[in-house]
């Protein structure tokens, strides 16, 4: 499987993301001779544990991760960071869990879900596919934050493809600084290893880059008003 890095904007401090700011980018991708090949979206949902009693909380996750990718849609992922648990199943999981809901009146437990989707334009150059998308909580057009995939499709070793992701990422930075943005894109690389994972890539690792990017945007958009 293609190595992918997820990449997440960092707004310089004082100022916020923006639609302006995709559009810079987007149009970065386009300036570097990106063939735009279609749509694509991701599925972020955040659960939050909530209950009476905080000695229940203390023995359960705090929050976790579920993701639904545009390449495998009959998946879906569930990311326990605090216990480095990735796990992979049917997507119809979603169903039982939402039904597992519906008992919170009768129990201690239960989770605040907050649903995220990413969604925005692909680009392809050479063996590079770009896919630029913005942030924004389900049924609403307010802006929270800005993905960009890189995605490298000869190699599957994560080692081995590190040299040519951060030599195309540092190309891809010099472009975009020259439209003087007030911001930069960056990659928190995850130790793989951690879950339990090799270092030949697959959708697990996609998974796992994507729930260290929607903590950080949950945390980011609990302490900044929304943008348009």
């Amino acid at each position: 499987m293609p190595i992918k890095w997820i990449l997440h904007w960092h707004p310089n401090p004082g100022t916020t993301v923006n639609t302006q700011i995709l559009s810079e980018v987007s149009q970065c991708a386009e300036s570097i001779n990106g063939v735009k090949e279609g749509r694509w979206k991701t599925t972020l949902s955040f659960y939050k544990a909530m209950a009476r009693e905080q000695s229940i909380v203390n023995e359960f996750p705090r929050d976790f991760v579920g993701i639904s990718l545009a390449e495998q849609p009959g998946k879906y992922f569930l990311v326990i960071r605090g216990q480095r648990l990735v796990v992979e199943a049917e997507s119809s999981i979603q169903m039982i869990m939402e039904k597992l809901q519906s008992y919170k009146t009768r129990v201690a437990l239960n989770f605040e879900v907050k649903l995220t989707l990413v969604q925005g334009n692909q680009y392809q150059l050479g063996d590079f596919q770009l896919r630029v998308g913005k942030v924004v909580p389900m049924n609403s057009e307010n802006l929270r934050g800005i993905v960009m995939e890189m995605e490298y499709v000869p190699i599957s070793s994560w080692e081995k493809s590190r040299e040519v992701m951060a030599d195309f990422f540092e190309l891809w930075q010099e472009a975009l600084s020259k439209r003087s943005l007030p911001g930069h894109f960056v990659h928190n690389e995850p130790n793989f290893a951690d879950y339990g994972l090799s270092d030949q890539y697959g959708m697990q690792h996609t998974a796992i880059q994507y729930a260290n990017i929607t903590a950080q945007i949950v945390a980011t958009s609990q302490l900044q008003p929304p943008r348009n």
